[in-house]
């Protein structure tokens, strides 16, 4: 073969990011090692694949051509490759994944309740991660697909939202504030208040909330956990700010929940890698995501 399999690979590669450097992020090996096969690719098929302008690399009409028919050779090559992944792993596999630890207790709970009941021969490995780590979890397939909090800024992957939700305040069942039907930024900066550090996504929201009210944010406690800060609500240390994913997974009957007339939005979504073009199991679970997401919206229409 004067065209092997790896020199498709990484012909594929630089194609589909546009660069030397995009293929090599997404091959993990250096860019001299890309710039190597590319050009060996070059000499053997005696084809001008690419054009260099500017320090971009252009495709020449056979380069386009050429990869119409790679492309679609490669799709066929993953699928053998899942299937003898699945043939290691049983008869379907394992689905990995993995979700901002907020969301652990509640949705996704019940998305992979509902997934393993209704593809009992899938195994599911599941764990939580922060926002920080998830693109490199996505991106090094350590995970077939993620799902955020908030949406994740990054050129290589795909961010879908799922859904919407709100920060609210947490505080202590008969507490003074619990007479109200929704509390503001201004009555939570007259108690003692449990906040997120202001270093990670959930503080810089509320950070910005606080400014855009022209209230000082005095936390008395700063914490990166959101259960943690109901542990600290329940032993009477203050109120929280804290999203409401978290205290949907938990059954803490001494604690309150209110809304905050400000709201601080959130939109958890999904998060997949613009280089998985596979149908896999992740779709599978994408359904049973949304199809979980459009019963807990429908149990709040009916909660009395």
């Amino acid at each position: 073969m004067k065209f092997r399999l790896r020199q498709m690979e990484v012909f594929r590669a630089v194609m589909l990011t546009g660069s030397i450097n995009g293929a090599s992020k997404l091959l993990f090996i250096s860019q001299p090692a890309v710039s190597r096969i590319v050009a060996h690719t070059e000499q053997t098929l005696g084809l001008s694949l690419f054009n260099r302008a500017k320090g971009k690399l252009v495709p020449t009409p056979e380069g386009e051509a050429l990869f119409r028919e790679v492309d679609g050779f490669y799709q066929q090559a993953l699928r053998v490759d899942e299937f003898a992944r699945n043939l290691a792993h049983g008869s379907t596999g394992t689905l990995n994944l993995c979700s901002s630890p907020c969301l652990s207790r509640g949705l996704m709970a019940r998305a992979i309740t509902r997934f393993v009941q209704r593809y009992p021969q899938i195994r599911v490995s599941y764990h939580v991660t922060l926002l920080a780590d998830m693109a490199a979890e996505v991106l090094g397939h350590k995970v077939d697909l993620a799902v955020s909090v908030m949406p994740l800024q990054h050129p290589n992957l795909q961010t879908t939202p799922l859904t919407e939700g709100r920060m609210v305040c947490v505080m202590p069942r008969g507490h003074e504030l619990s007479q109200l039907p929704a509390v503001t930024i201004a009555d939570l900066a007259r108690y003692p208040l449990i906040a997120h550090e202001r270093g990670i996504a959930f503080g810089q929201l509320v950070t910005a909330a606080f400014r855009k009210a022209d209230v000082e944010l005095a936390s008395r406690i700063d914490i990166q956990q959101t259960e943690v800060a109901c542990s600290l609500v329940r032993s009477g240390a203050g109120v929280a700010l804290v999203d409401e994913f978290t205290v949907d997974g938990m059954d803490w009957p001494d604690l309150q929940v209110l809304p905050l007339v400000e709201e601080i939005v959130l939109t958890p979504s999904v998060v997949r890698s613009v280089f998985d073009q596979r149908t896999t199991h992740a779709d599978k679970f994408i359904e049973v995501l949304h199809q979980q997401v459009a019963e807990d919206k429908q149990r709040q229409v009916n909660r009395p």
